[in-house]
């Protein structure tokens, strides 16, 4: 004990000031090496968290739709003249026009033309698939009236969901009287200065408009080219710079400024014109009477994105208002999204075309390259001779699986589409080259699970006189499975969330009916969600998100899945 003693002394310095120090310096090299770690799993988990939110934020909207409770009379007249009850006839019928002809009876004021198809406006095409499909299923309907959901269109429902423009409200201090000018027009006055402070919003405006003229101006001028156009643009933010700084009290209003209106005795007026105690302009919705409205019993609105700059006008807006005020309007789980196809129409597009589409790829994905994989690996790592031939093929299993993607989709355009003439945009050419895809990572992970099986079971299957071929299907096989599946699951995931090779076979077709087989045309989620990002209408941008949103949920699922096969069968040796 006394020699260990010594030689422990002798050999490893603990105790004086360099060994101290030195002891400090790693101390604290560990310490930083600690902190690294713990601020790269931070950073990551943030950009993560940002990602998944953003995500969720523009996808939730999809989610819920908005549409209106209407009562709705079906005309025998115009849906089966003949009584004969005929679904072919009946299924032809204009629902559409029984719906647009109740709506049009809650404004009796709307008459002329233009109005009237603005107000249809409000409602999506498919507005009456829901009345359709109740009469169809039960003709005795006819006839009678029938409360039925009416779908509004995708710029009414962006609207009610708060993300076309903020409206600023305020009540009324002064006492409101309105009068009709000889023009048709309403004119609107308070006791009190009720309107200044949209008035000084609207002159804010026109500073702001100036000020990004200028600035478009100046860089403008640094290209010859261009100073003619930079000349017009000075001059027009001087003409607007006037019009921000000039003490006049009065401003006409034209669409590409924030709206101004007044709800008073029960109409809204849009303000053509406005100065700090009223306004003059077209009311939107009629005043039941020109009588003085008081104090707080009328409200002064603003919207503020201009008209110009929004796919929904004032009126629409007013419409939509009255409407909810009535209690018509009623926002619901959007099924939609997952029961319908893809369409033109951002309100009827759904998933379920896409959703289908990935289920019959991803099985034609496995049906191939599972039992493929897993017999090449089973070759490769117990019978195949260990020569050059091997070391070659091996080599090149390990390489395909880093070649980029789009290889794969370029592989089956030419050998599966151009040489064997299979049907384009099918999920039978899909399945096909994604096999081809995750094929080398399913023969890596399988050669893994193999591996990983001691040589204590091997030998003492063929100790007990079992073949080679037996020791393998009987022993090492089933101890392996569990590994092979993880691996087979996680290449599936890889293979639900690759675009660009299947983009290389035609399926970015636009495909509107649900596939029934897997040489039907077809597309996949990935794609689906390329092609809603790529489309200009707002609501499709929310549909995107809500795609992805469901295809992470696959993923996780799928993920999730290999995580628990691997825990529950896996043994430790």
């Amino acid at each position: 004990m006394t020699e260990l003693a010594d030689t422990r002394g002798r050999g490893i310095d603990f105790t004086s000031d360099a060994a101290r120090r030195h002891l400090a310096r790693r101390h604290r090299a560990e310490a930083r090496f600690r902190s690294s770690g713990i601020i790269s799993l931070a950073i990551t988990a943030i950009f993560l968290l940002v990602l998944i939110s953003d995500v969720v934020v523009k996808g939730l909207p999809a989610f819920w739709q908005h549409s209106l409770l209407l009562d709705v009379a079906v005309d025998p007249v115009s849906v089966d003249p003949g009584g004969t009850r005929d679904p072919a006839k009946i299924a032809r019928a204009d629902f559409g026009r029984l719906v647009k002809d109740r709506l049009a009876a809650l404004f009796p004021e709307v008459t002329t033309r233009a109005k009237r198809k603005l107000l249809n406006g409000l409602l999506s095409s498919g507005a009456a698939d829901d009345l359709r499909r109740r009469v169809l299923a039960d003709p005795a309907l006819i006839g009678k009236s029938i409360a039925m959901p009416a779908l509004l269109s995708d710029d009414a429902d962006l609207y009610l969901k708060g993300t076309v423009t903020g409206i600023a409200v305020r009540s009324g201090e002064g006492v409101a009287t309105a009068s009709r000018l000889a023009d048709g027009r309403v004119a609107l006055r308070s006791t009190a200065p009720d309107f200044a402070s949209a008035l000084a919003a609207v002159k804010s405006e026109l500073a702001a408009r100036a000020q990004a003229l200028e600035d478009e101006a100046s860089r403008l001028h640094e290209a010859a080219s261009a100073r003619l156009k930079a000349a017009e643009l000075e001059s027009q933010a001087r003409a607007l710079r006037i019009r921000a700084s000039a003490p006049v009290q009065s401003e006409d209003l034209d669409g590409s400024l924030p709206s101004i209106l007044a709800e008073v005795n029960g109409g809204l007026i849009k303000a053509a014109e406005v100065t700090p105690d009223g306004i003059v302009g077209t009311p939107l919705l009629a005043i039941r009477s020109l009588g003085p409205s008081p104090t707080g019993a009328w409200r002064v609105l603003i919207y503020e994105t201009p008209e110009s700059a929004r796919r929904i006008t004032d009126q629409e807006i007013a419409w939509l208002e009255h409407l909810r005020a009535q209690g018509i309007v009623e926002g619901r789980f959007n099924t939609r999204f997952f029961t319908s196809g893809d369409s033109r129409e951002p309100e009827l597009a759904g998933i379920r075309g896409a959703l289908v589409g990935s289920l019959l790829t991803l099985f034609v994905t496995v049906v191939l390259c599972r039992p493929i994989g897993v017999a090449a690996a089973m070759y490769l790592e117990e019978f195949a001779p260990k020569n050059r031939m091997t070391e070659i093929i091996e080599v090149n299993i390990n390489n395909l699986a880093a070649v980029p993607s789009i290889v794969f989709g370029l592989l089956g355009l030419a050998l599966f589409l151009n040489a064997f003439g299979l049907p384009r945009s099918a999920a039978l050419v899909g399945g096909m080259v994604l096999a081809l895809l995750v094929l080398p990572t399913i023969i890596i992970a399988s050669r893994a699970a193999l591996k990983a099986v001691p040589p204590s079971i091997r030998d003492a299957a063929l100790a007990v006189g079992a073949s080679h071929q037996q020791s393998v299907f009987h022993h090492v096989l089933p101890l392996a499975m569990p590994g092979i599946m993880t691996g087979t699951i996680i290449g599936m995931a890889h293979a639900l969330g690759e675009t660009a090779p299947l983009l290389m076979i035609g399926m970015v077709a636009f495909i509107v009916d649900i596939p029934s087989g897997i040489t039907d045309s077809a597309t996949v989620l990935p794609v689906q969600i390329y092609l809603w990002s790529d489309l200009p209408e707002l609501a499709f941008q929310a549909k995107t998100a809500a795609a992805i949103l469901v295809l992470l949920v696959f993923l996780f699922v799928m993920n999730g899945a290999a995580i628990v096969l691997r825990r529950r069968f896996e043994r430790r040796w």
